[in-house]
């Protein structure tokens, strides 16, 4: 059955008929020609099959690894974290025509106020070599007669827990498009009545895409914090595909002074 460990039997086969086609190649030289012949014919389906192996598996295995969450992160963060949709495969792994509040995976809520919706939202596999996250998130949209497009992304608790304004938040994407546009961050942080938001550009003529929020800069109440989200949001996405590759956050606090 597959999956199974090979059993004791089974490795002993498997080494003596290494043993018999090593031997097989060593006398290749002085075999008779009927023999030979014979060899020659087992060898090809025999190499057929290890061929096949070899090429499902190499493709397989140089892909992201599913549920991986390492990134780089900062040395002293003391916590990091990507969202599930960028780790897994999606029970429905895509939609058309995509309504506001349509949500992807257990973290992840598009929103939008189109009067008539020609958004295309798609979880795909990610199979570059710098890919670390094991999937991505195709967006297409067509005609566009909405005011906003935005992607909310729920933290987890472990994100606000013990938060202080001594805090900085790091987001680190990657986003591919076919025509430019601006991306642009919003951290929403809830602390009791209020709500601190920080809005930050995505810089998308950098290499790498990454931006920080220092909490400092809040009126943060940290006896009173209760959750975090993240809003994505497109300025002037229509008639324009955008994959976020990968997304990661990770908190760190902000050295001392």
């Amino acid at each position: 059955m597959a999956g199974q460990k090979n059993s004791l039997f089974d490795r002993l086969l498997q080494q003596g008929a290494l043993r018999r086609w090593s031997r097989a190649a060593r006398a290749a030289a002085h075999t008779d020609l009927p023999e030979l012949r014979r060899q020659r014919a087992q060898a090809r389906k025999l190499k057929h099959h290890l061929d096949t192996l070899i090429h499902v598996s190499d493709a397989r295995l140089a892909l992201p690894m599913i549920g991986n969450q390492a990134f780089p992160r900062p040395h002293d963060a003391d916590w990091g974290w990507r969202p599930a949709l960028w780790c897994g495969p999606l029970a429905s792994p895509g939609e058309s025509s995509v309504r506001s509040k349509t949500m992807l995976g257990r973290e992840v809520t598009l929103f939008h106020d189109c009067a008539h919706s020609e958004l295309t939202l798609r979880q795909l596999r990610n199979t570059r070599e710098a890919d670390l996250a094991a999937y991505g998130l195709r967006m297409d949209v067509f005609r566009f007669d909405g005011s906003y497009l935005s992607l909310a992304i729920d933290l987890p608790e472990e994100a606000s827990r013990d938060l202080r304004r001594k805090h900085l938040i790091r987001l680190e994407t990657i986003v591919e498009s076919e025509k430019p546009l601006e991306i642009f961050a919003r951290l929403n942080i809830k602390n009791g009545p209020n709500t601190e938001q920080i809005v930050r550009e995505l810089p998308l003529h950098e290499e790498d895409i990454r931006v920080e929020f220092d909490l400092a800069y809040t009126k943060l109440n940290e006896k009173r914090v209760e959750r975090m989200w993240l809003d994505l949001i497109f300025e002037g996405p229509q008639m324009n595909q955008v994959i976020l590759r990968d997304l990661t956050f990770s908190r760190r606090p902000r050295a001392e002074l």
